[in-house]
């Protein structure tokens, strides 16, 4: 009897070794908005325990960049390509792009990537991305396309059909919804698929405009933020200074620089506790700071209901058994957001701060402070606006613990880190046809060693905001400077100041054209890329770069 319990015993866990997949899952976490000081491993005040966690026991990258917005962020994370390139953003006479724009053929997503190695993919949340979930290669999706409410969502659809409207009478919360789903499809894999790996694509929408949470959360930080965000700015500095994360100065808060639009009717919406201007917190007034402390309240609230949630998705894993064989990232689209104005459902201010029926925008203050230590927000392309931080945890494939990683990389290294990671390959054909080479780099390397991946550089465009990073050099432009002569560029080293604080300019010409150079032969081939397969009556959209245009697609 022994000898057969023992039999029975060594054939189940033979059979549990078979069906635990060789090849790692892979999760990927997105935030909406988030700063990059917000979480506590990165000088945040804002509870995290989770994510700090996986820090702990991962990576922390400290020169890590995405796109500057949404949407181009999305297209890059999924297909490894700039936005530019897939006609996800616009190019100075470039085709028809932004919001609006259709990826060529061969740009296929992440999930088609990994389907020939056996993987079901899976996602929750945000899409912004062109065409539908399903057909892009996911297996399962909840999309939610509503972003007026936290707590009763409209227009959502699950595996692209459209769910029924959340009633306000009986409203759910976003950020455990998301969580919720792609928790069910972790569970319906291990019942279903045990012996294939996944890959889950979770995408909040925290903690993006409108500014909505749980009471329960916002009393935790209500009288957190009564000093100011001049002090919370300089109290994150000191943290990440202390960690090692930077070793760079403080900007300099730009008082003159405010939403990156603007919405006249907005700031009369919002009533008098509302300013457009990061001015220093003894300037405001008693209503004013009120008002913009409970602000800040709400947005540490979402940030630490995310975390709550990344926890339970953690704790999904752990439950399977596959923690330890999951490489985890966790990053942001955009760094936070100047932006104020009033949509959905407008705004009531007898209504409690963070409540359905408010719609509260982070601001430029409290932007600067979850920036810290960077110039300006999103939309921009100064370090502000394009910083993330990016976590990466993977038990079984990273022997580092709490280290950081200084090599600078971007969401176009995404696809080809994890294509590397799990054995994977990017396409070279599509319907016949040759795939481009795209631009990213795998950071495999850096998992085991600081400052081992090298690139040629790094390129941003966005609403005529446009950089080019070179090693440490840097050379940046906001779009309102002159197109050219004196004033059209700023160049910084980022070795030593990427606090853009002294702008070299002036003094080093000859580097000014060198990189000027580098960016317009990037953004020409970008181009060529991006119209190779348009009629010719399709290859340029003078309309496409304007912000006017823009706006609707945020």
């Amino acid at each position: 009897m022994k000898l057969l319990v023992g039999a029975a015993l060594f054939l189940l866990s033979t059979a549990a070794m078979a069906a635990e997949p060789a090849r790692p899952n892979v999760v990927v976490i997105l935030a909406d908005d988030l700063g990059y000081s917000d979480l506590g491993c990165y000088g945040g005040e804002i509870e995290t325990p989770v994510l700090d966690g996986l820090a702990k026991n991962g990576l922390r990258f400290t020169q890590f960049y995405n796109t500057a917005r949404c949407w181009p962020s999305r297209a890059v994370l999924l297909t490894g390509y700039y936005a530019q390139q897939v006609r996800r953003d616009a190019l100075p006479n470039g085709p028809k792009a932004g919001g609006q724009g259709t990826r060529p053929a061969w740009a296929r997503l992440l999930p088609d990537m990994l389907k020939p190695l056996g993987y079901r993919s899976y996602h929750s949340g945000k899409w912004h991305v062109d065409g539908a979930r399903l057909v892009g290669g996911f297996d399962r999706s909840y999309s939610l396309e509503d972003h007026n409410s936290f707590f009763a969502p409209q227009n959502h659809f699950e595996d692209d059909k459209k769910l029924p409207p959340v009633d306000p009478a009986h409203p759910s919360y976003v950020t455990t919804m998301i969580a919720d789903h792609a928790i069910k499809c972790l569970k319906e894999h291990t019942q279903q698929h045990a012996d294939r790996p996944f890959f889950s694509y979770v995408a909040f929408t925290s903690p993006h405009f409108p500014l909505h949470a749980l009471a329960e959360d916002i009393a935790k930080y209500r009288d957190k933020y009564r000093g100011g965000w001049t002090a919370a700015r300089d109290a994150r500095w000191q943290r990440q200074k202390s960690m090692g994360l930077l070793t760079c100065g403080l900007s300099a808060p730009e008082r003159e620089v405010g939403p990156p639009y603007h919405f006249a009717d907005a700031l009369t919406k919002l009533g008098p506790g509302e300013i457009n201007r990061p001015l220093p917190w003894d300037e405001l007034n008693a209503e004013q700071r009120d008002f913009q402390a409970a602000k800040m309240a709400v947005h540490a609230a979402m940030v630490d209901r995310m975390d709550r949630e990344i926890g339970r998705l953690v704790g999904q894993l752990r439950a399977m058994r596959v923690f330890d064989n999951t490489l985890i990232f966790f990053c942001s689209d955009n760094g936070a957001s100047a932006e104020l104005m009033v949509r959905g459902n407008g705004h009531d201010p007898k209504a409690p701060a963070g409540s359905d029926p408010t719609y509260l925008c982070l601001g430029p203050g409290w932007s600067n402070a979850a920036n810290t230590p960077f110039r300006r927000n999103k939309t921009w392309v100064h370090e502000g606006g394009i910083s993330t931080s990016l976590i990466a945890h993977w038990p079984k494939g990273i022997a580092a613990r709490g280290e950081l990683r200084n090599d600078p990389g971007h969401l176009i290294d995404l696809v080809p880190t994890i294509l590397d990671a799990v054995g994977g390959k990017r396409f070279e054909t599509w319907e016949g046809q040759p795939v481009p080479p795209a631009p990213g780099k795998s950071l495999v390397p850096a998992f085991a060693k600081d400052r081992s991946v090298s690139r040629e550089y790094l390129w941003w465009l966005h609403e005529n905001n446009k950089a080019i990073r070179v090693g440490d050099w840097k050379l940046v432009a906001a779009a309102n400077q002159p197109t050219s002569g004196a004033g059209a560029w700023e160049l910084y080293d980022l070795g030593k100041d990427r606090a853009e604080s002294n702008d070299l300019a002036g003094k080093l010409p000859e580097k000014v054209r060198e990189l000027e150079q580098l960016w317009n032969k990037a953004t020409v081939e970008f181009r060529e890329l991006a119209t190779r397969d348009l009629p010719a009556d399709q290859k340029s959209d003078t309309k496409a770069a304007s912000p006017k245009k823009a706006k609707a697609n945020r």
